[in-house]
């Protein structure tokens, strides 16, 4: 199934789908799509019982009041060896504020005196149950609700050049659009064989597969939940492949009128503009 949210942002209403591809009202399931919430839907629900939306507006983050956000860093082999980094021993975990997600198609903002603005596609991992010292990656799956797309979006010189850890520069406000929906772990046979694409303004600049991942889905699930408990609506950001601007050579950065489309497979599609904060 898909779980999604449409409608003006800060008052979209839930919707599901199913098997026949059409979008349902959930509010005679749930009054939104939260962490409390998922639990209940991903228990069951009667589709098909429900009322059809013909056309959705606007999608916004599939789930409202995302809780944290773990994001690993250098994880596929690809992208660590366009920016000249060692392959990593485990992962790179930074965590990235709730507050920095926004919808699939919305507005990014370009952070003021920015001049290193990167794109990042990556595959978002949600958690659907407690995930607390998990003993093995099987357990790991369990916890897996879905996926969705996030773009990590990340301002290099507040990241790499100001002194600190990264988070100057991965928490600018609107820097983790997110979805359009989230498709179910079960209808995801490997998470481990899924294509990335990013464009901007039409150009190719991300076009890989996880399966370059260093740590893959289950492994990032397991190690995380040794260092932090992840709950229902937690969301991991699982690594981004080669193609971001810092790693391509005159390759410019992000400005305001950049136009990035983002696809995963069978995940939808993201397409956002950005402008000047």
């Amino acid at each position: 199934m898909r779980l999604a949210r449409h409608g003006a942002a800060g008052v979209e209403l839930p919707l599901i789908s199913g098997a026949d591809g059409a979008w349902r009202d959930l509010r005679p399931v749930v009054d939104d799509l939260t962490p409390s919430t998922l639990p209940t839907v991903l228990a069951g629900v009667p589709i098909h019982a429900l009322p059809v939306v013909p056309d959705p507006e606007r999608f916004g983050p599939p789930l409202r009041d995302v809780g944290k956000i773990v994001c690993i860093g250098l994880n596929y082999r690809a992208h660590a060896a366009e920016t000249g980094a060692q392959l990593p021993k485990e992962p790179i975990l930074f965590l990235k504020a709730s507050d920095t997600v926004v919808g699939p198609d919305d507005p990014v903002l370009i952070p003021r005196r920015s001049v290193k603005t990167d794109y990042e596609v990556e595959l978002a991992v949600v958690i659907g149950r407690e995930a607390r010292y998990l003993p093995d990656t099987q357990a790991a799956a369990a916890c897996v609700a879905g996926y969705a797309i996030s773009n990590d979006i990340s301002e290099r010189e507040f990241q790499l050049e100001r002194g600190g850890q990264w988070d100057k520069g991965k928490n600018c406000e609107t820097f983790n659009p997110f979805g359009p929906w989230l498709l179910s772990a079960d209808e995801v046979p490997d998470p481990q064989d899924l294509r990335l694409r990013l464009t901007v303004n039409g150009e190719v600049r991300q076009d890989g597969t996880t399966a370059d991942m260093i740590f893959g889905v289950f492994e990032l699930v397991y190690y995380v939940s040794q260092f932090m408990v992840l709950r229902p609506g937690d969301v991991i950001n699982t690594g981004t492949p080669a193609g971001v601007a810092m790693g391509l050579a005159d390759t410019p950065y992000l400005r305001a009128g950049d136009v990035v489309s983002i696809e995963i497979d069978g995940l939808g599609h993201q397409r956002h503009t950005f402008k000047e904060a």
